[in-house]
């Protein structure tokens, strides 16, 4: 079964027994549904006389049949160096720099994720030009690199599964496969921002807490916040007082205990994009890395910093 727009090629695979050789195009969204609408049990499909047929266990559909030489011609070849990932570890990487990744089409060069090779390994970084999702996976064979559509990556669990997996970056469309299906992508012709030069070697102070704790202060003060006012950080000896205040509605004030080092400072983020990183990052403990107010923060894991979320903050 194979599904495009142009831009997105599916491809998955499935034993059937088949009476008889053939080709046919339907409404893919109609026919999915009719299929997920039908009682557990065998299906059958049967193309003829310009409709499809979809029974099974008693209810039937008949969809009107598309043209089949209509449908977009999809190479059956991949072009490029290919490398052999642990397709969960691809996807749990994609999925937390794919949290700074901008939905805006008309910026489309921050819609996707960048694959590079860094050192033996394959990088994965995103951007919406406010904060910054970088995450390294284990791999052998990365050359060059590659901005692939996130809204593309996003389909890969729910389409060719997460087992081992082989990604095949070419000059115009990245490739994964996997023993169940192949998903194509168009390669997004743009340049990269240089982002390298916004991560530093090291931060000058340090803040240490636990993740929920820090998730669920975040989701309080974002109850007056909304989006547009941001949470201020004043950072402390033992650990981070959290304040909001909006003129027209009221303000809220907490403290979370956590360890601290280097200088007294308050630095402020905006509500979502500091959830949105926080929720990202593994492990019980999250750290936050400030060098002053008007630099970005960052974030990463207790354990590491395989993933690192790097966020503008807000001028106060």
């Amino acid at each position: 079964m194979t599904g495009t727009d142009n831009e997105v090629t599916v491809r998955s695979f499935l034993e059937v027994e088949g009476l008889e050789d053939g080709a046919t195009v339907v409404q893919a969204k109609l026919a999915a549904d009719a299929v997920r609408k039908l009682p557990q049990g065998a299906v059958s499909m049967t193309a003829a006389d310009g409709e499809v047929e979809i029974t099974g266990n008693g209810p039937r559909f008949r969809l009107r049949e598309m043209n089949v030489d209509d449908f977009p011609a999809v190479s059956e070849s991949t072009e490029g160096d290919s490398v052999e990932v642990d397709g969960k570890v691809l996807i749990d990487a994609l999925t937390q720099v794919g949290t700074a990744a901008s939905g805006d089409d008309a910026r489309p060069t921050l819609t996707g994720v960048l694959f590079e090779e860094n050192e033996g390994a394959l990088r994965l970084v995103a951007t919406d030009s406010y904060r910054l999702g970088v995450r390294d996976v284990p791999s052998i064979g990365v050359k060059g690199s590659r901005l692939v559509p996130y809204r593309a990556l996003r389909e890969l669990q729910r389409t060719i599964g997460d087992g081992p997996m082989t990604v095949t970056l070419g000059e115009r469309e990245a490739t994964f496969e996997s023993d169940i299906g192949r998903l194509t992508a168009r390669i997004i012709d743009a340049t990269f921002p240089n982002y390298r030069q916004l991560l530093p070697d090291e931060f000058p102070n340090s803040l240490e807490v636990s993740k929920e704790a820090l998730l669920e202060a975040v989701g309080r003060a974002a109850l007056v916040a909304e989006d547009h006012i941001p949470v201020r950080l004043n950072l402390h000896d033992g650990g981070v007082e959290l304040s909001v205040v909006r003129q027209e509605v009221g303000e809220e004030t907490e403290h979370i205990e956590g360890t601290y080092k280097g200088d007294e400072m308050t630095i402020a983020f905006n509500t979502r994009y500091l959830t949105d990183g926080a929720a990202a990052v593994h492990g019980d403990t999250v750290v936050l890395e400030t060098s002053d107010p008007l630099k970005p923060g960052m974030l990463h894991g207790a354990d590491g910093d395989e993933f690192r979320y790097l966020l503008m903050p807000v001028r106060l």
